[in-house]
């Protein structure tokens, strides 16, 4: 596979978020043990205390308050900053290794009415025909959802990897990080699928479009990706269409 560049960036990133997050939460601690210190330092202040000494504690407990006040307000920011960075973090097709030669069927067009009667479909994995009124989120999928949902997916645009059940972890590492990818409205998602014809890893999917590859490429699936994604018959605005369907 040509992908291990890739999971080197991302066990790099997974390490330095996690960094972050042990930072948090030791500033954390330390503002609080900063302001049990300071309550306690306060409550020395006796009454039989000479004014000198009464205004040296008082002193010390408001500069170790002070201290407390900044760990606080760091931690904070740093434990948003990493319960948040999901939010923000910017996933473009275009970063992807896309500058391979790719051979990719152009299926036929079997409709795209919207339909909850059972379907039957002329292609063992259909790219276009009858589906469901319903589509299903962006993602890595464990099981699989059913084409009438994927072939409503596909109408709008979004890409689908179908890998074997029995596919290698690190292949399924990386297919998670495909689906973080986004198009304007569109998206990715990767299904378990037994339909996967013999002698092929993979099958990759887009609106009446199909590439079977022997071997997962990274260069090909970006490729693909590239090309495709975003270009269904029907596409919904991002603002519309956050994270994919309905279910």
């Amino acid at each position: 596979m040509n992908h291990d560049m890739n999971h080197m960036q991302m066990n790099h990133e997974a390490g330095t978020s996690y960094l972050w997050l042990i930072v948090g939460a030791a500033l954390l601690l330390l503002s609080i043990a900063a302001y049990i210190l300071a309550s306690r330092t306060q409550s020395k202040v006796l009454s039989h205390m000479k004014k000198d000494e009464r205004a040296t504690i008082k002193k010390k407990s408001r500069s170790i308050r002070l201290a407390a006040h900044a760990l606080l307000g760091v931690s904070v920011i740093i434990l948003i900053l990493f319960f948040t960075q999901g939010a923000f973090d910017k996933y473009d097709v275009a970063d992807l290794n896309a500058n391979a030669n790719i051979e990719v069927t152009d299926d036929p067009y079997y409709g795209a009415e919207h339909t909850e009667d059972p379907i039957d479909y002329d292609m063992t994995i259909p790219t276009s025909g009858p589906h469901n009124p319903h589509d299903i989120k962006f993602g890595f999928y464990t099981d699989f959802p059913g084409y009438p949902y994927l072939v409503h997916n596909l109408e709008h645009g979004d890409i689908i990897i179908y890998y074997r059940e029995n596919a290698s972890d690190d292949l399924k590492e990386h297919l998670k990080y495909l689906t973080k990818f986004r198009e304007a409205g569109a998206g990715i998602l990767a299904v378990p699928n037994k339909d996967i014809p013999e002698g092929s890893e993979v099958v990759v999917t887009a609106w009446t479009k199909t590439m079977k590859l022997d071997t997962f490429d990274d260069a090909k699936v970006g490729t693909f990706i590239n090309r495709y994604i975003n270009q269904g018959p029907e596409k919904i605005p991002p603002s519309i269409r956050q994270g994919g369907g309905t279910m």
